[in-house]
């Protein structure tokens, strides 16, 4: 099914849109301004700001529901932010289906974990900047989703890029937090740079970098211009959200507080690549190359992550590459085009609800535990946070996709979807990943689980008393909770419809190598065995230090070797073409120039001896040159000279 969305000006209330970026980016910069001024209550106005958001953000999406459906777009040209030559850009935004369902979970989700960080920054000094970072983090994410062209997206997206490196290093006195920010903000560079390079590429070959106008002239480039094109906006989506071969900073970045894991690991920037993937969908749809590599990246990733999670001991790095890995099925999901987009785009909003829940539940246990992350060191916590415990377990069955719970309506369509793949050995290739995937989730899920709430208590001598979180942290964790019970089956019956105008569809059944319910089935059996073993290995507890271990288990420990290979291929030869070029720079050009430079100072230093100021001297030299001259005739005269 072709796109059939028109893009209307905006009317009516809709013509408020940009006040969904306006408000919290006002919000930071109150906070960032007053200084200390608002330490009293600068925390609350974060929170009132987003909330705010929250509201309007629903009024325009009901305002939107209200229209036919291939008029439910409201674009908004506030001024022109780039005008050179043939290159305009309007400072414009666009609020349709896709957007509108954003919107709604970066300001949804965003609002509870603001609520959350109240309490869980409670004692930190600098909790007011805190919420600056985080609002302005929020704004520009907003931005990144509502901009009507290109360019804004790729504003927002850079705004988004240092707003994570100010959170990921906000305790930026631990060299840890340090060193993580700065590899985030490195890393993310190498995708930001292909983004670029992709909307230039546009701008040379289309004209221009309005969504409507790149989208409708798609269609006139060659498939090699498609393909680069595409490979470039890929880059920059693996980068933002984490995936092959750019995946080694999102770990990383739980050296942040906890709140801002669960926004960026949850609701916002690791979302961004697949909004991009989305938002572009008529530029990956014309190109089956260029599918089949994003479907790869996706397939390869999400192994990636649930290898590396099943050996991980850390509570905030195992929830980590579990974010790596499902989002990995997210792009699995839009690689494989059609109807899938929709499907990735439902798991995208579920996995906001029980991802958030999971890590905002990680912090309560950090909270009540003394900031312990090893899950080595936990156990038997379920009888003394219940809360925690019951809503951490809602995030874990969702997440292993247990019905009726949301991740088994937003990840099970997705394996299907893999399956139907028209050529065959792809469908085999792409399905097993996927359900193979699905239960190695459903084990280091469990493993996480088991270890951290059941089995023998493994605390040290200061975690003798775990204690629940107090209601700022517990009542979002409820609400959250209840999102990961509900929102799949809500969303998997709603949301595939509502965007298929922005994102197209397929007519007609797909048949698979295999049926729909025989893949349910497997899905489900994977998923029982893989948490059963889980359970049978880790219910007694486990091992306090870490044993001699297999190759495979010494690997993901390591994270497969990624790093190492970084360092050896990249960030080694890096630093030293950098010193070869510092010396060549030193010693070869600023050496030709400081040489011309002390040649002329030392002739002219000598020449100036000659200067002496005596008359004599000059006389002398009047004499010696004219004695020169007449000598130099008489030779001609004579014919010494020819």
């Amino acid at each position: 099914m072709a796109l059939s969305l028109e893009y209307a000006p905006a009317t009516g209330v809709l013509s408020s849109v940009w006040l969904l970026v306006a408000i919290p980016l006002a919000s930071a910069a109150i906070l960032l301004l007053l200084g200390k001024r608002a330490d009293k209550w600068g925390h609350w106005l974060g929170v009132l700001a987003v909330a705010s958001s929250f509201v309007l953000g629903l009024i325009f999406f009901l305002s939107l529901s209200g229209l036919e459906e291939t008029k439910r777009s409201a674009e908004l040209s506030l001024f022109d932010f780039i005008q050179v030559g043939a290159l305009k850009v309007d400072f414009g935004m666009l609020f349709d289906p896709l957007s509108g369902v954003f919107v709604l979970l970066i300001t949804g989700v965003g609002s509870l974990i603001h609520l959350y960080a109240v309490g869980y920054m409670e004692h930190d000094p600098g909790r007011r900047r805190f919420f600056a970072y985080f609002n302005l983090f929020v704004a520009a994410m907003l931005l990144l989703v509502l901009g009507n062209n290109y360019v804004m997206l790729y504003f927002g997206w850079e705004g988004v890029g240092l707003a994570s490196y100010l959170l990921i290093s906000f305790w930026y006195t631990r060299p840890s937090a340090a060193t993580a920010g700065k590899k985030a903000f490195l890393m993310n560079r190498v995708g930001d740079a292909g983004l670029a390079i992709g909307v230039f590429l546009m701008f040379t070959t289309l004209g221009s970098t309005q969504y409507s106008a790149v989208f409708s002239g798609v269609t006139s480039l060659s498939a090699t211009t498609v393909l680069v094109m595409g490979l470039l906006l890929l880059l920059g989506a693996a980068g933002k959200s984490g995936q092959f071969p750019l995946q080694a900073w999102l770990p990383d970045a739980m050296e942040g507080p906890t709140p801002v894991s669960a926004l960026i690991h949850a609701a916002t920037m690791v979302t961004a690549g697949v909004y991009l993937i989305a938002r572009s969908n008529p530029i990956f749809s014309a190109n089956e190359t260029l599918q089949l590599i994003v479907v790869s990246v996706g397939a390869l990733t999400l192994l990636i992550g649930c290898v590396i999670g099943s050996a991980k001991d850390d509570i905030k790095r195992i929830l980590a590459w579990s974010t790596v890995s499902q989002i990995g099925y997210m792009f699995l999901g839009v690689g494989l085009g059609g109807a899938a987009y929709g499907l990735a785009i439902v798991h995208l909003l579920a996995h906001g609800f029980f991802k958030a829940n999971m890590f905002l539940g990680a912090g309560s246990v950090m909270h009540g535990m003394h900031d312990q992350v090893d899950i080595r060191r936990f156990g038997g916590l379920s009888k003394h946070m219940r809360i925690t415990w019951l809503t951490f377990a809602t995030g874990w069955l969702a997440i292993i996709g247990i019905p009726p719970l949301s991740g088994f309506f937003s990840k099970e369509p997705i394996i299907a979807a893999a399956f139907e793949r028209e050529v065959t050995w792809q469908a085999w290739v792409f399905g097993l990943a996927a359900l193979l995937g699905a239960g190695l989730t459903a084990f280091y899920m469990t493993r996480l689980f088991v270890l951290t709430f059941h089995g023998p208590a493994r605390w040290t001598e200061e975690n003798k008393h775990p204690h629940e979180s107090p209601a700022l942290m517990t009542i979002p964790l409820i609400l959250l909770a209840v999102g990961s019970v509900a929102a799949g089956w809500v969303m998997s019956t709603t949301v595939p419809e509502w965007l298929t105008p922005v994102l197209g569809g397929e007519e007609g059944e797909v048949h698979g190598v295999l049926s729909h319910t025989v893949i349910t089935v497997l899905s489900l059996v994977v998923t029982v065995a893989g948490a059963g073993l889980a359970w049978s290995m880790f219910r007694k507890g486990t091992a306090l230090e870490p044993q001699p271990a297999g190759v495979l288990v010494t690997a993901a420990r390591r994270n497969l070797y990624t790093d190492a290979f970084n360092e050896a291929v990249f960030e080694r030869p890096g630093k030293y073409l950098t010193r070869a070029l510092v010396y060549l720079d030193a010693k070869g050009i600023d050496g030709i120039v400081n040489g011309l430079a002390a040649a002329v100072g030392g002739s002219s230093s000598r020449l100036r001896r000659l200067q002496t100021g005596f008359v004599r001297s000059y006389a002398l030299s009047m004499l010696t040159g004219a004695m020169l001259i007449v000598g130099a005739f008489l030779a001609i005269q004579l014919g010494w000279l020819a």
